[in-house]
């Protein structure tokens, strides 16, 4: 019997003092969505701000349904931005990339505290008095000072935490006089579950919004 308690100690003892693998989520632990945007160069890895729910439940529903699956950054500006999620890239016909979407827009949630920098996800919109955004087109800034312009003008609702440099390579490809890179640059985008530690770990990201 004492033998057999030793032995349970010891047991117990190597359990916890196992260091968990970083990938591994512990059934029932709160994880957060997280949007991985895979590219030509690499993947980037997205948080979608809290404090933005319509946009945010949006981009989730259609990255879950494989919406943006073969789209590509139809329009590329150095020292400015890469815009994407445009369906109508996926076709062979170049002049109508930028003009299609889900045929539905997402109302304004332009947010005081929430301004442009490297690095942030925002939803692009046609002219329109209520700001309302496009359905599905985004763009990803790639410099603070080209995008600041923006700031109480459209809806910023995430957060490149991790590959940003990819972002850079795409906005430095070969463009026509429509910005448009000459090579198709395409994306894949899923949706990914993290926990709050991995995303500290893995990404060195704390959550503002």
């Amino acid at each position: 019997m004492k033998n057999l308690s030793l032995l349970a100690l010891v047991a117990l003892t190597l359990v916890f003092s196992c260091k968990k693998p970083v990938d591994d989520i512990v059934p029932g632990e709160a994880t957060e969505d997280i949007v991985e945007m895979q590219t030509p160069y690499g993947n980037m890895y997205i948080y979608l701000y809290k404090a933005t729910p319509l946009h945010r439940a949006n981009f989730l529903q259609l990255a879950a349904t494989g919406y943006f699956d073969s789209t590509t950054f139809h329009r590329v500006i150095p020292g400015f931005m890469i815009q994407g999620g445009d369906p109508n890239s996926k076709d062979s016909d170049s002049t109508n990339d930028g003009t299609g979407g889900p045929n539905y827009t997402i109302p304004a949630e332009i947010r005081d505290t929430i301004k442009h920098s490297r690095g942030v996800l925002a939803a692009a919109r046609t002219n329109n008095p209520a700001k309302a955004s496009s359905g599905s087109q985004f763009y990803i800034s790639v410099s603070t000072p080209g995008t600041a312009g923006l700031d109480g003008n459209y809806t910023v609702f995430g957060f490149v935490m991790k590959g940003i440099e990819f972002a850079d390579s795409i906005v430095k490809q070969p463009r026509n006089i429509n910005n448009r890179p000459y090579k198709n640059q395409y994306m894949k985008v899923k949706v990914i579950k993290k926990s709050l530690d991995q995303i500290k770990s893995e990404y060195g990201y704390v959550p503002r919004y």
